[in-house]
């Protein structure tokens, strides 16, 4: 648990957690597909990292990944749309796959959010 703390006290940034759900609507009865928020005001930290150059047709490019790290016990589905405020800076992304899990914290790679599917 130590090592858990440690790594709490890095978090700067809260994220919200939205899933695109089938919801019906209670007098309609009418189902439909829309955002639903599955966590709020959730404490994190962004981390920024880039990829090695490549050379594709001629034209150099390096990406920018960016790195999400939260509490373990929170269960964020890929494709899921977090929205995170770090540093004065919200920006949205959504989880790019499967979230690595440890103990004491989780990894989620992040990529623009572009639109649901």
């Amino acid at each position: 648990m130590n090592m858990r703390k440690t790594i709490e006290r890095m978090y700067i940034g809260k994220c919200s957690v939205f899933e695109y759900k089938k919801t019906t609507d209670k007098k309609t009865k009418l189902t439909k597909q829309e955002e639903v928020c599955v966590y709020e005001e959730i404490p994190c930290r962004l981390s920024f990292s880039s990829s090695p150059v490549t050379d594709t047709n001629g034209v150099t490019t390096k990406e920018q990944l960016v790195k999400l790290f939260l509490a373990p016990e929170l269960v964020i589905k890929a494709g899921s749309k977090i929205v995170v405020t770090q540093n004065g800076i919200t920006d949205e992304y959504e989880s790019s796959g499967k979230p690595a899990v440890y103990g004491s914290h989780q990894e989620i790679n992040l990529k623009l959010f572009e639109g649901w599917a």
